[in-house]
């Protein structure tokens, strides 16, 4: 009988060429596949909530694959967490009905991005060092442009294969947290490739006094012509959260 299983997960990205499977490349996609191959001793093909570049984390991702295979769906968290890499960790299995998609009923992805006003070489993965002291009101006030409904076709990169480039963002928080840290918390419907870094690398851009203040207006708004694209590191972004 054929099942649909829902496996919810987090993952340090350091190591990995992304989510999605790419020939000759390791990713996390390609690692679970693996090991559910082994499970199941069938092709599995993961359909995921949300696609991270290379070297981005995930603190909550979910994905959903079709099986036949009667291995136990409670078995199927401690044989994964036993045999994938320690840098990919299963949190929740489950059998859920066969017409749920992980990508398509998803309401909403939230995604947080890590600043670090201290150059720490053991954090270099984790976080974006930025060499000023941010005040996080100003830097919310210039991401504030994004909230809504906007067309973001200049907010992509150019291999980009989604057809729809207007997206919804629900929400922009920028807070400081622990001892120098800057958390950027940005809640929509869904992402264009890169999206989420293009977003952060300009507002930063605009901080910094490097873009005039109406820059993201002027993206948002005039697509007669191809603007320079600043692509915030991947260290700091991490999928937060996913929901349905």
């Amino acid at each position: 009988m054929r099942k649909n299983i829902k496996i919810e997960y987090r993952y340090d990205g350091s190591n990995y060429f992304g989510l999605q499977r790419q020939p000759n490349q390791i990713t996390v996609q390609g690692e679970i596949e693996k090991v559910l191959k082994i499970i199941t001793k069938e092709d599995i093909n993961l359909i995921s909530a949300g696609r991270t570049d290379r070297a981005v984390h995930a603190n909550h991702q979910v994905s959903n694959f079709f099986t036949t295979s009667t291995v136990p769906t409670e078995k199927y968290k401690y044989i994964l967490n036993r045999l994938l890499p320690k840098d990919i960790d299963i949190l929740k299995v489950e059998e859920v009905d066969l017409d749920f998609n992980a990508r398509f009923n998803a309401k909403s992805r939230e995604y947080i991005y890590l600043l670090s006003t201290v150059k720490n070489p053991f954090e270099s993965r984790y976080y974006k060092f930025v060499n000023t002291n941010i005040n996080t009101k100003e830097l919310e006030k210039i991401f504030q442009s994004f909230v809504g409904i906007h067309d973001f076709k200049n907010f992509r990169l150019n291999d980009c294969s989604s057809k729809v480039t207007i997206r919804e963002i629900y929400k922009i928080e920028v807070s400081s947290f622990a001892e120098n840290k800057i958390k950027i918390l940005i809640k929509g419907s869904s992402f264009l490739k890169s999206q989420v870094r293009i977003m952060v690398g300009i507002a930063l851009e605009i901080y910094n006094k490097n873009l005039p203040y109406n820059h993201i207006e002027l993206l948002l708004q005039d697509f007669s012509k191809e603007y320079k694209k600043y692509l915030a590191e991947p260290e700091g972004l991490y999928l937060n959260k996913i929901e349905y």
